[in-house]
């Protein structure tokens, strides 16, 4: 069954449709004058199965056709599905570009226009974005952008689109390898005209890589310049578009944009997480059922840990509060571990073969061991030349993967809020799934010892003058709502996990949040695409006022 994690409410039985239409509006908007809920909680309402793994990825909503955009990766095709009766979703048409690629990777609406990142075939050539209507699903025009468009999303004017070229090499070092710049495409849209593209592009921070590393910005992929090493994952824009941020996920870094001159303005390092103090801990092994051993058992032990966590978002949002932006990210952590001739991922016990400097780790004859840290996957290159080791060969430094945690940053990039190890602990005891099972297994702890959790998206809402963040966690799954009005003391509200052990919703990739003033049936929804399942789910937003 599902479980549900909320603060105890009393719903409103019965609200106008003039008063739901306007409890939420896009992230950012003001409606300080809308009612203000005390709390609220979510319920699965509906659900479209796609028949396949990855058939459900990124989702996209069209309130004039009612229409629900689903990236379907099994087929590298686009899912249209009939969202009037939210409880009974229904495919009506499909969206093929197989004239213009390979696969499609992201799709954003607004007013009735649909854009698609697709990717090249080889995915190092420029991608293209296609645009289409809505209602009828005809191809309006297309361009061509950067090498592997990954995410896209609208200037909240719908006169812009920006994209996320993450150009990824195909691999490191070998004769055929090829690595294209990182960049972020803006696109004109010109409704009824030729759109055009301007390229942010990294390509001024060329010959600056030894000071970029000294900041904290990794950049570490064998022979790559800084506009090569730059990945943009995802991107956020300002309320009156003027301003974006891209997550630099394998960099551990933002970058900014300056939306009307197609400028990168700034990259800066998010640092790392100090897993070492209370309430940042995390359960590092999957081995962790003895003592001091390599040969011990699953258990839940989340403790303080000597690990340094890299940040890595994927999915970032961002919000207003008392005219003062903020970003959240979805610190999900990634490793360049799948292309030939370079892996940085390895295990502590591995990584550490001449064992744990002394002076630095506490007990680092026993620390190295399987149910302490040995089975942890950490970086085998903080950053650079850096391999977090002395002249010994001991490692005096260990960096793992993510943040196992959502925060929230200002927009000079300093951290103001960590949701620490709130996701694990409030993860532990559910009784539809085990603790930190992957998205493809129920097995206990089969996540501790890399990425936990693993929260991938994130989206925000304003309701009244309260904002809330949905984290979705691509691991064990469901979704984590926060109160974030008070960026500093961001507090949980929920938690909704749809998944039944190794059935039901798995691998929560993409999150929609469609407002009461736009929802087929006046009231706000939480779209879910969940990847490894193929399922997209949809969830009711229930609002509660005292």
């Amino acid at each position: 069954m599902p479980q549900r994690f909320a603060t105890p409410s009393k719903f409103l039985p019965m609200l106008s449709a003039i008063a739901l239409a306007c409890l939420l509006t896009a992230c950012g908007g003001d409606d300080d004058e809308d009612p203000t809920p005390t709390t609220l909680s979510m319920e699965k309402i509906g659900s479209f199965d796609g028949g396949a793994v990855g058939a459900a990825e990124i989702t996209a909503y069209d309130a004039a056709s009612k229409r629900l955009f689903v990236v379907n990766g099994a087929n590298g095709t686009v899912d249209v599905l009939d969202l009037a009766t939210p409880s009974a979703p229904k495919r009506v048409g499909t969206i093929s570009v197989s004239s213009m690629g390979a696969a499609v990777n992201s799709v954003a609406v607004h007013d009735g226009l649909v854009a698609l990142a697709i990717e090249a075939s080889p995915k190092t050539s420029p991608g293209t974005v296609a645009f289409y209507n809505a209602a009828d699903l005809k191809l309006v025009n297309s361009v061509k952008v950067g090498a592997l468009p990954d995410m896209l999303v609208f200037t909240p004017d719908g006169s812009k689109v920006l994209v996320a070229n993450e150009g990824e090499p195909n691999s490191y070092g070998l004769p055929d390898s090829i690595d294209p710049e990182g960049s972020i495409s803006i696109i004109t849209v010109n409704r009824g005209g030729t759109p055009s593209v301007a390229t942010a592009d990294f390509k001024g921070f060329n010959g600056q890589e030894a000071a970029l590393r000294a900041q904290g910005i990794r950049i570490f992929g064998p022979g790559a310049s800084a506009a090569q090493d730059f990945e943009p994952e995802y991107i956020t824009v300002s309320d009156d578009g003027r301003t974006a941020w891209a997550t630099l996920q394998e960099n551990n870094a933002i970058a900014t944009i300056d939306v009307a001159s197609a400028k990168i303005t700034s990259v800066k390092p998010l640092g790392f997480k100090n897993h070492n103090v209370a309430g940042m801990g995390m359960d590092a092994s999957d081995e962790d059922g003895g003592t001091n051993t390599n040969s011990g058992t699953p258990l839940v032990k989340i403790a303080p840990q000597p690990v340094k966590g890299m940040y890595l978002p994927d999915a970032i949002a961002s919000y207003s509060v008392d005219g003062v932006r903020y970003l959240i990210t979805a610190n999900e952590g990634d490793a360049r571990a799948d292309w030939p001739g370079f892996n940085e991922e390895t295990r502590v016990r591995a990584h550490c073969t001449a064992g744990l400097d002394p002076s630095v780790f506490p007990d680092a004859a026993n620390l190295i061991l399987d149910s302490n840290l040995g089975r942890l996957r950490v970086t085998t290159s903080p950053n650079g030349a850096n391999t977090g080791k002395n002249a010994a060969g001991q490692c005096t430094e260990l960096y793992s993967f993510g943040g196992r945690s959502f925060s929230i940053w200002n927009t000079d990039i300093t951290r103001v809020y960590d949701s620490g190890d709130e996701f694990e602990q409030r993860t532990k005891a559910l009784p539809n799934v085990k603790f930190n099972a992957s998205n493809d297994n129920n097995d206990l702890d089969g996540r501790s010892a890399s990425k936990g959790p693993e929260p991938e998206g994130v989206v925000v809402g304003k309701f009244g003058n309260k904002t809330y963040a949905f984290i979705g966690l691509e691991r064990v799954g469901g979704v984590m709502v926060y109160d974030v009005t008070k960026p500093t003391a961001a507090s949980f509200v929920t938690y909704l996990n749809t998944r039944d052990g190794d059935k039901g919703d798995l691998g929560p990739e993409g999150l929609t949040l469609i407002p009461a003033n736009k929802s087929p049936n006046n009231k706000p929804l939480l779209v879910v695409g969940n990847e490894v399942s193929g399922t997209t789910a949809i969830m009711q937003i229930n609002l509660s006022f005292q």
